[in-house]
């Protein structure tokens, strides 16, 4: 039965078990008044581990916990190590995961063992290379101080790691079983908070705006407009990323769940999704770059009038990244466009894109 566990599922329990390894010698300390005995072994403080670092626990109500001790108080035989009955057992890892040893109060949720992992990876891990990632990529054109940009980024990766846990804590919480909810529902969250990511980390740029173009490279002004363009044309094609390389191993797990192989190689799950992730990735990755152009193309009546009155052009150009959006607009290269960015006249337009 334990086979047939999900992989990522058992394999995050085992990941945090490892992390929080030092708290297994005091593990026998563990208990509350009448607990089970001391566990000697380090193969049986590490299987009771795994146990404990459910995530599961970082949602019981109050309600189940007091429930639970009140069974474990009057319960004549809950004091046994070896007992058998599985409400019992329950209520044992309720109690042992969520109430403090020696006061016997309740430990909130996001300081339980069960939170360090969840807290710190691996979505926290996802969501700090996203965030850095979107933030490094960014337009770069506008004033921007090194402080504002660490505490911006700190704000998105808490808070995306926060709603990137929201599903699976509300599924528990709820015993939510169906196929909507363990598949669906993730990955739609999933693919939103990738695009999400994107506005916030990059949401000084429709705030202060960025530079707009004519088609020889002069810079005609700010823009807020165009900010706030080219974040929406970002996040759409990071929802498009992501949430097809979620929905698509998703997809084949469900059709090969009904396999003979799978009935004879449960563990086999882990492997097919991990690698059926890998490969959609790195083929939707490009895909993602390119359904917009680096260099986007507004009309000039969409953008401030201050904008407007400044150019006679209809149509101006803004870079959705660094430089390499420039590079593509600019018929330099990169060291050029930057000495002549500074000190020189305006470029001229790169052949291929005149027209």
């Amino acid at each position: 039965e334990m086979l047939q566990e999900e992989g990522p599922i058992r394999f995050s329990k085992i990941m945090l078990t490892v992390i929080i390894i030092v708290y297994l010698g005091f593990s026998a300390a563990i208990n509350l008044s009448g607990a089970l005995a001391p566990l000697k072994s380090f193969i049986q403080r590490f299987l009771q581990w795994t146990e404990l670092l459910d995530p599961t626990n970082l949602v019981v109500s109050i309600e189940k916990i007091e429930k639970s001790r009140q069974l474990l108080l009057t319960h004549e035989d809950a004091s046994r190590s070896d007992l058998e009955d599985k409400t019992v057992q329950e209520a044992w890892k309720r109690s042992l995961s969520t109430v403090h040893p020696d006061n016997s109060k309740l430990i909130p949720g996001p300081f339980r063992p069960a939170a360090l992992l969840p807290f710190t990876a691996p979505m926290v891990s996802f969501y700090t290379y996203s965030t850095v990632f979107n933030i490094v990529n960014g337009n770069a054109s506008y004033d921007r101080r090194p402080h504002e940009s660490i505490l911006l980024g700190a704000g998105v990766i808490a808070s995306s790691t926060f709603f990137g846990l929201f599903p699976r804590l509300l599924q528990v919480r709820f015993s939510l079983n169906s196929i909507l909810s363990r598949n669906v529902i993730p990955v739609v969250f999933l693919a939103q908070l990738s695009g999400l990511n994107v506005v916030a980390s990059r949401s000084l740029e429709p705030l202060r705006g960025i530079e707009v173009m004519d088609k020889e490279g002069s810079v005609i002004g700010y823009s807020r407009k165009a900010g706030t363009k080219a974040i929406k044309d970002t996040a759409t094609s990071r929802v498009v990323l992501f949430g097809t390389s979620a929905f698509i191993p998703e997809v084949f797990s469900y059709f090969f769940k009904r396999t003979q192989f799978f009935l004879q190689c449960p563990w086999s799950l882990w492997t097919l999704k991990l690698s059926c992730t890998i490969l959609v990735m790195g083929l939707m990755v490009p895909v993602s770059f390119s359904v917009f152009p680096q260099i986007g193309r507004i009309q000039c009546s969409e953008l401030e009038k201050e904008i407007q009155s400044a150019t006679e052009e209809t149509e101006l150009f803004y870079n959705r990244g660094p430089v390499k959006g420039y590079c593509e607009l600019i018929n330099f290269s990169k060291v050029e466009y930057w000495k002549t960015k500074e000190k020189g006249p305006p470029m001229p337009m790169c052949p291929r894109h005149r027209h």
